[in-house]
């Protein structure tokens, strides 16, 4: 199957939110196909009700979307193999299930729970692998018939071949597995549900699916569903057999596999400190791929350029925080300065903004956009960094304060203050030549001179260029602020 044009897919489940793992496994899947001029099919797993959700479901949507994915068939798209919501899809399933049982592929399994789990144990005990041990494999028509007059519900289990099953993953290589370690499994629940195990490989055999790329979790499923692969195509559903390649996990703090349930896994905690889908990228990529020795940084499409599943390494990858920031703020500083002035909007606004609407001077947000574009490493770290241009006040900061207005502040800002007042505030320069002079005057180097101008001005200790900055607010502004930082000292 795989000789022919490249056809992957991305079937998530439409349940809580998209997390960084998954997203992972999107961006693999998509890469691979653009790599090789082949379709990149989205498809929506929804048959548990009870954990399926349509918030979930448009949230999957908006975040493919804000990443720049584009599917070429899949929800809202359409394809030649529509629907793509395996919930409208039942009657497929149903009939496969049929068609599996007649075939004899397929059996009735009419043990209970109960039975189940003392099996289990007694092959515990006995050392043995604990899966499912064939008990409903071959049952005759009057065992069928007792089992029906006690009321007993059947489940629909495969029968699984007699013979190891191996293949090579293009990932990790050759792997065999042996059939005491495959057992039998369910297709159908006994209110005749399709499960998982049958409607994914179902999918993927209509929709001809040519390479499943996932997660290295779903590998001991792998065998049952080729398996159920060559019964489909004995059956005349199937053309042929996917290849398969497991992705490595992606793993978080104490080298355990990072979850759903681990703050730093949610995609939305990214998007809403103002990642770029560019840089949350490329730092996904990193995750069990490289793109050379010596380069971390690229754009998507060199990504793609280079992309293949045979370069990706099998051990698993370490979710590094610090890294995901630093490559982000590479990709901040590759923006056209329009363009960052921009994607920082939504943190220029309400809920975000701590300044009054009215207060906000788009010329002024203008002129400090190109230094605040080197100095931040997420877009929300934008509004602590300029908000001292839009309050009427700088922001309060008792511990900045304190840090800063050491020896005789008042005295150095009283100096500052003569100097500044007679400055060029055409001329960032001038203001630093100002501030470097009155320093002098009390013994004092440039930086410890300029820590109580920025605290008084700016309210904290650290931000963007203080001269630009002071340019910027403007010599009234900037005055005014040093006079309330000395009549606050001298309180």
């Amino acid at each position: 199957m795989a000789n022919g044009p490249v056809r992957v897919r991305f079937c998530p489940s439409p349940t809580g939110n998209p997390h960084v793992g998954l997203v992972r496994t999107a961006l693999f899947n998509w890469a691979f196909a653009r790599h090789h001029g082949g379709t990149f099919v989205f498809r929506i797993e929804d048959t548990d009700a009870a954990r399926d959700s349509e918030e979930s479901y448009h949230q999957l949507l908006d975040s493919l979307r804000w990443l720049g994915f584009t599917w070429d068939e899949g929800p809202e798209v359409g394809g030649p193999h529509a629907p793509y919501r395996q919930s409208q899809r039942m009657d497929i399933y149903a009939d496969v299930a049929q068609r599996l049982r007649d075939g004899g592929y397929a059996y009735d399994c009419y043990c209970t729970t109960e039975e189940l789990e003392e099996r289990r144990n007694a092959a515990r005990a006995a050392g043995k692998p604990s899966g499912y041990d064939g008990h409903c494999r071959d049952l005759s028509a009057e065992q069928v018939a007792a089992y029906q007059a006690e009321g007993r519900l059947s489940i629909v289990r495969f029968r699984m071949p007699d013979e190891p099953i191996t293949f090579t993953d293009l990932v990790r290589g050759e792997l065999t597995f042996t059939p005491e370690n495959v057992p039998d499994f369910g297709i159908l629940r006994a209110n005749g549900a399709p499960l998982y195990t049958l409607v994914n490989p179902v999918d993927d055999a209509l929709m001809q699916i040519t390479h499943v790329l996932r997660g290295e979790d779903l590998l001991s499923s792998t065998p049952r569903q080729i398996a159920l692969y060559k019964a489909l195509m004995e059956l005349g559903i199937a053309t042929g057999v996917p290849e398969f390649g497991h992705l490595p996990y992606v793993m978080g703090e104490g080298n355990k596999k990072l979850s759903k349930r681990d703050p730093e896994s949610s995609l939305n905690l990214y998007r809403e400190r103002g990642f770029l889908p560019e840089g949350l990228l490329n730092y996904l990529s990193l995750l069990g791929w490289s793109f050379s020795k010596d380069q971390d940084i690229f754009t998507i499409e060199e990504m793609v350029a280079k992309f293949d599943i045979p370069d990706v390494n099998a051990n698993p990858a370490r979710f590094d925080l610090k890294k995901a920031e630093a490559i982000n703020a590479d990709h901040i500083r590759r923006m056209d300065p329009k363009a960052f002035a921009d994607a920082c909007t939504p943190w220029l606004r309400a809920p975000h903004a701590n300044w009054e609407p009215q207060d906000f001077d788009a010329q002024a947000w203008e002129a400090i956009a190109p230094y605040a574009q080197t100095r931040v490493t997420v877009l929300s770290d934008i509004t602590a960094n300029v908000d001292f241009l839009f309050r009427r006040e700088p922001v309060e900061d008792q511990a900045s304060w304190d840090k800063a207005m050491k020896g005789e502040p008042a005295a150095l800002l009283t100096t500052v203050r003569a100097h500044l007042e007679t400055a060029d505030w055409s001329d960032p320069e001038a203001l630093k030549q100002a501030v470097l002079t009155a320093g002098e005057a009390h013994g004092l180097k440039l930086g410890k001179a300029q820590a109580p101008v920025r605290v008084a001005v700016t309210g904290r200790t650290v931000g963007l260029p203080l001269f630009e900055s002071l340019q910027i607010l403007g010599k009234d502004r900037s005055l005014t602020r040093i006079d309330a930082a000395l009549a606050k000292l001298a309180a």
